[in-house]
């Protein structure tokens, strides 16, 4: 009869130390998700940084494009590809080393924004429908994307004359 009492007891901390394990999963999982939600939020961001980034590349690219017609005739490309050689001139020229895909999507499919009049290529937009997390201190030219309500309405768009070296 004296090895009963031993048995209860130690049946109770089996119990005791069963819901310690659980209260620890559930503190961890808890954990867990919250660092989930920070990298989720930090890799979102760092994508938009880059979106700007290429967006930027993109009006540069154009806008050199633009200026260097041969005979003073200003075009906008064709096609994104007129960017990595320029079919105008003999020589190759080349205004981007490569048709960057959009971080949002990780997909080379950007909207191509045209010109009405020559229906020619003066921008780009992503294809996101994303709300982005960016929405004010934008850089003067894009001072317009604050407020939107997604990375699709970023228009990242050639305004001659207003392109920051």
């Amino acid at each position: 009869m004296t090895d009963m009492p031993v048995k209860k007891g130690k049946k109770r901390e089996n119990g005791f130390t069963y819901i310690i394990v659980l209260l620890a999963v559930v503190l961890v999982g808890i954990s867990l998700a919250a660092v989930g939600r920070y990298w989720s939020f930090v890799d979102k961001r760092d994508k938009e940084e880059e979106l700007l980034f290429r967006g930027d590349q993109y009006v540069k690219a154009i806008d050199t494009y633009f200026k260097g017609a041969h005979g003073g005739a200003n075009l906008y490309p064709k096609k994104l590809e007129d960017l990595l050689k320029d079919p105008r001139s003999l020589t190759p020229k080349r205004y981007l080393r490569k048709l960057y895909s959009d971080p949002m999507t990780s997909k080379a499919d950007w909207i191509p924004i045209i010109e009405e009049k020559s229906g020619r290529i003066k921008g780009v937009k992503s294809r996101s429908k994303e709300a982005p997390i960016k929405e004010g201190g934008f850089e003067q030219q894009y001072k317009d994307f604050a407020g939107k309500k997604s990375y699709n309405e970023w228009e990242f768009i050639h305004k001659p004359g207003k392109i920051k070296k």
